[in-house]
């Protein structure tokens, strides 16, 4: 009796555990919109772990970026080709580009996937003159840009041999700014598939072998449980942070706050904004590789247009810091051995630029202005008001002006009442006259 209790119970224990062990297949989901930096980096070797140790079928990147930090590029290639969990990549959605540093984590994947009308390639370095991006046959002017070109293919082609993907593609991505569009890129070996959507994705890939940390797996998904891994609070501001963009406007908007508190003592919120959004730009400038006579240039060319104010230089000054801002604004994130990031020069640049510099003109005016008018305050002010003799002057004597009562001599005597306007002011004594009727 007891025996035949105890297989029962063993039975209806696998009853159970059957419908519990299907539903416990989960697959994790990440998106990475936006340009690859260390947040983002962080991010997506943070869910690699978690998906290693939840136990999950999967983990899929969906990806769609313009290109990113080589650095942060290499460390999230290394980390998906060093996974123990299986990593899909899957370039969405509709529209969605693996451009530049894009290419290299697409590769990577354990399994690539483009949706329809999405893109990949253009994956040389480039800088804000182009210098980086070039043809095969263009001429190689830059010791460090050939660097660069050499290190990104043998790093390209080393990621597409591993994954056994289309090798001379890969490196045509990097020397020639190669990009195809999905359909191509199926062609071309360079990705496994298209998929529509998630759940297309995972019922295609559904019972595909792949090899991972050295062993081969099945991939088994299809109708897995989706969980999104979402960034934390402190990585989505870092990625929000890690825009050159955002650290350009930062900066600007920080020397803007001082330089109003500056000139208006008291006012505190410009202040503290300034400083504020100074050390919002010192955290980007510590996630962002940045060139520091860039930054030099930038902010002479704000030292130059805040000299405007106290030097007459004819707008010789003004003009010259608009340009030393363009300038160093332009060179700022111009590392292309490290980097393919950069301000935005039309959208971002040229706008702020324009726009404190017309605050500054104003703020030139308005001072010129107030150095050009007759001096309204001081002692000097006293001249020509009208007072009241407070006591005899003969000559000598004491008045009221102003809410005041001042020493006072008169070169004729004056009796106490009598209507007196100042006509001197020696040190701390007035010099007065009898007032005309009129005044």
């Amino acid at each position: 009796m007891t025996h035949r209790l105890s297989r029962f119970a063993v039975a209806l224990a696998l009853v159970w555990a059957l419908p519990l062990a299907a539903a416990a297949t989960h697959v994790n989901v990440v998106r990475i919109d936006g340009s690859i930096n260390p947040a983002s980096s962080d991010y997506l070797q943070q869910a690699i772990q978690t998906s290693e140790g939840d136990g999950a079928a999967a983990l899929v990147l969906e990806l769609d970026t313009p290109g990113g930090l080589l650095a942060a590029t290499k460390d999230m290639v290394q980390a998906m080709l060093n996974a123990r969990v299986p990593v899909v990549v899957f370039v969405s959605p509709r529209g969605a580009w693996a451009a530049s540093a894009g290419a290299f984590i697409t590769l990577a994947g354990h399994v690539a996937a483009m949706a329809p009308g999405t893109s990949i390639g253009a994956a040389s370095p480039i800088s804000a003159t182009g210098g980086g991006e070039r043809g095969k046959d263009d001429e190689r002017t830059s010791v460090a840009e050939e660097k660069a070109e050499k290190f990104t293919t043998a790093f390209i082609e080393s990621i597409a041999r591993e994954r056994d993907r289309n090798v001379e593609w890969a490196k045509k991505a990097v020397r020639e700014a190669e990009a195809i569009t999905a359909d191509e890129a199926v062609e071309l070996h360079v990705v496994d598939l298209i998929a529509s959507n998630l759940d297309d994705l995972l019922e295609k890939i559904e019972g595909r072998e792949v090899r991972v940390d050295g062993e081969t797996q099945k991939l088994e998904v299809a109708g897995a449980q989706i969980r999104r891994i979402e960034m934390s609070t402190m990585t989505r501001l870092f990625n929000f942070l890690a825009s050159p963009d955002v650290a350009v406007l930062l900066v600007m908007a920080g020397l803007l706050g001082i330089y109003i508190e500056v000139n208006s003592p008291g006012m505190i919120v410009p202040g503290a904004l300034g400083v504020l959004c100074l050390m919002l730009a010192a955290i980007a400038f510590q996630i962002l590789p940045f060139s520091w006579v860039g930054l030099m240039v930038l902010l002479l060319g704000v030292g130059l247009i805040i000299a405007e104010i106290f030097v007459t230089s004819f707008g010789l000054l003004f003009v010259a810091g608009m340009v030393c801002m363009l300038v160093g604004g332009s060179m700022i994130f111009d590392m292309p051995e490290v980097s393919d990031l950069d301000v935005s020069f039309w959208s971002v640049l040229v706008p702020v630029v324009v726009a404190f510099g017309v605050f500054a003109a104003l703020i030139v005016y308005a001072v010129g202005r107030t150095f050009m008018t007759q001096q309204t305050a001081g002692v000097s002010e006293l001249i020509g008001l009208v007072g009241k003799a407070s006591t005899a002057l003969a000559p000598d004597g004491k008045v009221f002006v102003r809410g005041e009562y001042w020493s006072a001599s008169a070169d004729e005597e004056i009796p106490t009442g009598e209507a007196v306007e100042i006509t001197a002011v020696e040190g701390m004594r007035l010099r007065v006259r009898r007032a005309h009727a009129d005044r």
